[in-house]
């Protein structure tokens, strides 16, 4: 029997002060899939510290 993954994706800007927790639990996950929308904050870099699949940059950004 084939094992299932756990994948996490999470859409992120400005949350230095709670992302790690988040990335705490759920660190048992097979993946873990951050898109940052534009923060201005460390987020990105303490999501670097979990993943490295972390989407950020000028493509990334939220548009209304």
């Amino acid at each position: 029997m084939k094992k299932e993954k756990i994948s996490v994706s999470m859409i992120v800007k400005n949350e230095s002060s709670n992302i790690r927790r988040s990335l705490d639990s759920v660190k048992g996950a097979d993946e873990i899939i951050c898109v940052d929308t534009g923060s201005q904050d460390d987020t990105v870099d303490i999501v670097k510290e979990y993943t490295d699949k972390v989407y950020y940059g000028e493509e990334y950004l939220w548009r209304d």
